[in-house]
């Protein structure tokens, strides 16, 4: 009898330090950038961006935790944190928004309705 195999959600992707992508990512799990990407990055899970990672590109996610640099759209459902060493330049679109002392954040900031 073949074994099901189910889906814990604790599946996750990890972009290493010292890795460059041009182009989009989609996901339909966890993913941690600690590389570089020039281009989107659409996640059906939570987003973390690494203290040397970087986005140029827009990001659409449920939850994220930056801690490194994002020019462009954030899109996320529901919460966002931009840790101290955070660096956004662009939008914002969110339903929860934290922000630690000495992230930099440049652009504009919609927040959604809680339902």
């Amino acid at each position: 009898m073949a074994k099901e195999n189910n889906n814990t959600g604790l599946l996750h992707n990890v972009i290493a330090q010292g890795t460059r992508i041009q182009g989009s990512i989609e996901t339909n799990s966890d993913i941690r950038l600690d590389g570089v990407l020039e281009g989107n990055l659409t996640s059906q899970g939570k987003v973390v961006i690494g203290q040397q990672g970087s986005i140029k590109g827009d990001i659409v996610c449920n939850n994220a935790d930056i801690q490194g640099s994002v020019e462009g759209i954030v899109k996320v459902s529901d919460t966002l944190s931009l840790k101290s060493t955070a660096t956004i330049t662009g939008e914002i679109h969110t339903k929860i928004l934290s922000i630690e002392p000495n992230a930099v954040f440049n652009g504009s900031c919609e927040m959604l309705r809680r339902e």
